[in-house]
């Protein structure tokens, strides 16, 4: 080769390298230009718009890269699309970027929100390299999480700690959303252990985490405890043991602790005060909601559905059904959550036509249904009698909405059946059952042995009911009422050596109304109100008014008339006064309020655990349907 043509061999050779470098680099730089726009679409939630924009990645000739698939990953598995999802398996297959950790991560994660937990499971056991990286494991772990598989979250948990696998806060975030039962509290606390010695409980997101795992576990007392040890409270803090609170029914607790959370300065978001009206809702305290819909008014956040939603509930379960009406009315957007509100709010009230006419609209307004809002419409058509049409309406769970009923569908067509007197039918309803019943399935049938007095019946149906929920004392007292009405001592006899035996006590009756933002309590013979002497003047002032004595056989006034004489009291002339009332009204009780609304001229309205009570011009306003409890 001569010297100007090895000379020019050298010269095209440098030049094809360094064009290859120029192409290379190019390419890298327009990859990572892609990459920069689809990681800015994911962290602004533009997750459809991510994967669009992954399209005309592709389309233009560049090619993806470890950096790429993650953030595309994660849109398919946020937007739920597992065949989105396979196809960018396959990308990264093609492209050799499958040993990569993150892409590693974003395909276990895919998988495991996809509800496809065992493929998940699979691609982590088939690569070593996964076994050695903690954000593999967190990620499987959340992902057995999330698909109801805690058992095998915590052997894969477990594994880690063998294998000497760093645990991070990320690990116990994905773990302790499983451990939800009451059953798993020792558990839940040698988890806390483990995260106190590992130094992780000082994470924000790991303390609030516990938090809500204890109240989940249904151990308020030590939520609570936690929640008070916790130096520094974010709004999330506040928020977890309010709503824990408001979920496991400690409704006083609640906005007790909201007292406190007002005092600290700090501002409650929408979170917070769904908490508070759901208090409130259980309560029946209105005038707390009223203040709290004022403050909602004046907000950013005056718009917000679950907060509207929220608010119709409270006001038509503190007995204002015009105000929730007039709420739902004006929202400009009604979900699904909107109607089972407002349909739950009639059927309560005893207005089951009108429950049913809204079911109905809701049908035709192409809003599909659910368990919860058939429960609604059941139980609405069972508290005003309309027995048929109730029949019909589980009839077409399955044949018009493919839903598959469940046992709470089950408790109310039985309760319907057993209110109207079909009591063989409704056991037979049991009988015919694809689950096993449950507490409130045998319970609706024994309080409908209680109201036709069917003693043999009753008996089958406690016995079921008591292995069920051993400790539940309000069957017991149906049973025993039962035996009471029809003369059976030695029935009371035995009930009562079962609770002894069991170290079972009912709980007093109580009733509260209202006043001034201040729920004054009363108990049966309560004689420790500041104004009780003028309580029990007007109450014997009404007894001659109705010709009744309101003192049972031991002496004792029943609460309900307590609350209704001081509520006289203490009102307007033709105001409207709501009781509410922890007990099932008796019948007795009954009959008095209903003959009191007419000398006095005002309406009542009584709420039980269960439904309201109209009383106008001496008629009940609803269809009624009542036990005889002995307070």
């Amino acid at each position: 080769m001569t010297k100007r043509s090895f000379a020019l061999h050298s010269t095209n050779k440098l030049l094809s390298h360094h064009l290859r470098f120029i192409v290379a680099s190019k390419t890298l730089s327009t990859c990572t230009s892609w990459n920069t726009q689809l990681r800015e679409l994911t962290k602004n939630g533009n997750y459809q718009e991510c994967l669009d924009l992954y399209r005309q990645m592709l389309r233009s000739g560049a090619s993806p890269n470890a950096f790429t698939f993650p953030v595309a990953l994660k849109s398919c598995a946020v937007l739920s699309l597992p065949i989105s999802g396979t196809q960018l398996h396959s990308h990264v297959i093609k492209t050799g970027c499958n040993s990569e950790p993150f892409v590693q991560t974003g395909l276990i994660s895919l998988y495991g929100k996809c509800c496809f937990i065992e493929d998940a499971r699979q691609l982590f056991d088939e690569s070593p390299h996964s076994q050695k990286l903690t954000v593999c494991y967190n990620a499987l772990v959340a992902g057995y999480t999330r698909n109801n598989q805690f058992q095998s979250g915590y052997e894969l948990f477990r594994q880690m700690r063998f294998l000497g696998v760093r645990v991070d806060a990320v690990t116990i975030l994905g773990l302790i959303p499983g451990c939800t039962d009451p059953g798993n509290l020792k558990f839940a606390e040698s988890l806390h252990g483990f995260v106190a010695k590992s130094g992780l409980d000082n994470d924000f997101c790991v303390g609030n985490c516990l938090l809500t795992m204890y109240v989940r576990c249904g151990s308020n007392e030590l939520a609570r405890k936690f929640f008070d040890n916790i130096p520094v409270k974010e709004l999330a803090t506040w928020n977890a043991m309010i709503s824990g609170y408001a979920q496991n029914g400690y409704a006083t607790e609640a906005l007790e602790l909201y007292s406190k959370f007002e005092s600290s300065g700090m501002e409650p978001n929408p979170i917070t005060l769904v908490g508070i009206l759901s208090s409130c809702a259980h309560l029946g305290a209105q005038r707390i909601g009223m203040n709290i819909e004022k403050k909602i008014q004046t907000s950013s956040y005056k718009h917000n559905i679950f907060l509207n939603n929220a608010l119709i509930n409270m006001y038509a379960r503190c007995g204002n059904l015009v105000k929730a009406q007039e709420l739902f009315d004006t929202l400009t957007e009604k979900n699904l959550v909107s109607w089972t509100a407002i349909i739950g709010g009639y059927g309560m009230h005893g207005q089951g036509e009108t429950a049913v006419h809204l079911f109905n609209e809701m049908i035709r307004a192409n809003i599909r249904p659910d368990g919860p809002v058939f429960v609604s419409v059941l139980s609405a058509c069972s508290h005003a009698g309309l027995t048929d049409l109730g029949l019909g309406y589980f009839n077409t769970m399955k044949v018009n909405h493919k839903l598959n009923p469940g046992p709470e569908h089950y408790s109310c067509v039985v309760d319907l059946l057993g209110r109207a007197g079909r009591l063989g039918d409704a056991h037979d309803i049991i009988k015919t059952m694809p689950m096993e019943p449950d507490g409130a399935v045998w319970g609706a049938l024994l309080g409908a042995c209680k109201i036709h007095k069917n003693v043999d019946l009753a008996e089958l149906a406690f016995d079921h009911v008591i292995r069920l929920e051993p400790e539940n004392i309000g069957y017991y007292v149906l049973l025993s009422n039962l035996y009471t009405e029809v003369n059976n001592m030695e029935g009371i006899l035995r009930v009562r050596v079962m609770m002894r035996d069991r170290r079972l006590r009912k709980g007093p009756g109580y009733s509260y109304f209202e006043h001034k933002g201040r729920a004054h309590v009363f108990v049966a013979g309560d004689m420790n109100h500041p104004e009780s002497e003028e309580i029990y003047v007007m109450l014997d002032r009404l007894d001659d008014l109705v010709n009744l004595s309101s003192r049972g056989e031991n002496g004792f006034v029943h609460s309900e008339r307590l609350a209704i004489a001081f509520a006289l009291l203490s009102t307007e002339i033709g105001e409207e006064i709501v009781v509410i009332k922890n007990l099932r009204v008796c019948g007795d009780c009954h009959l008095f309020i209903k003959l009191v609304s007419k000398v006095v001229d005002r309406r009542f309205v009584v709420r039980d655990p269960t439904r309201f009570h109209h009383f106008k011009d001496g008629h009940p306003t609803s269809v009624s349907f009542y036990y005889n409890v002995v307070l």
